[in-house]
């Protein structure tokens, strides 16, 4: 009888560890804010939109409409008539936007936290309509803000008006805050840049030339 011992089996290598990928950071939260957490923000932003009307003129009463029953962009997260932009999350500016409103429309939305968004609603807010060869008319007014959402009409129907709060929403969805706040602006231009140059306000008596 031939007794043999027992040979012991070859250890197996062990399979090498897979480290996951390292997740995607938010700007200055990068310690502290991971990919998750920016699902869970932009969720936040997206159904909670305090809205600053900007209504300059009759495209201003198509916004009223799309708040009333009948349309009732509340049942979106947006919020209607803010107190002050101070407030707001949201601009709409709907209506003929002149060189002489232009600097109000400017300082209002600097005085808007951020991060901020901008609808602009009608033909005369987006190229200046059909006083778009006035002397008086800006030409869009993307030239002083920017603007993420353009909705095109004379008048626009309330129904483009919802079209075009959805359309942002999948925006706010979509975002990177580490882009949009990135040193140098990330993709977002900047308000200087996008600064045209509008009609100077006469001197006042008494002032050089």
């Amino acid at each position: 009888m031939d007794v043999t011992s027992p040979q012991t089996p070859e250890p197996q290598p062990r399979p090498e560890t897979t480290l996951l990928p390292e997740p995607k950071r938010l700007g200055v939260l990068s310690r502290l804010a991971p990919e998750p957490m920016k699902v869970v923000l932009n969720w936040g932003r997206r159904y909670s939109l305090w809205v600053f009307n900007f209504g300059l003129a009759c495209c201003a009463i198509e916004f009223i409409a799309a708040s009333m029953a009948r349309h009732d962009f509340i049942r979106l997260g947006v919020i209607p008539f803010a107190p002050g932009p101070r407030q707001a999350d949201l601009m709409i500016v709907s209506g003929t936007v002149t060189d002489k409103m232009a600097p109000a429309v400017k300082r209002l939305y600097e005085q808007m936290p951020e991060p901020k968004y901008v609808i602009s609603f009608g033909a005369c807010s987006n190229c200046g309509g059909p006083y778009w060869d006035s002397y008086s008319v800006t030409k869009g007014v993307d030239q002083i803000i920017p603007v993420d959402v353009y909705v095109p009409g004379c008048p626009p129907r309330p129904e483009a008006l919802l079209q075009g709060i959805l359309k942002l929403q999948e925006k706010i969805a979509r975002e990177s805050l580490g882009e949009r706040y990135a040193t140098g602006g990330g993709s977002r231009p900047s308000t200087a840049a996008l600064r045209s140059g509008l009609v100077a306000a006469p001197p006042a008596p008494g002032e050089d030339h």
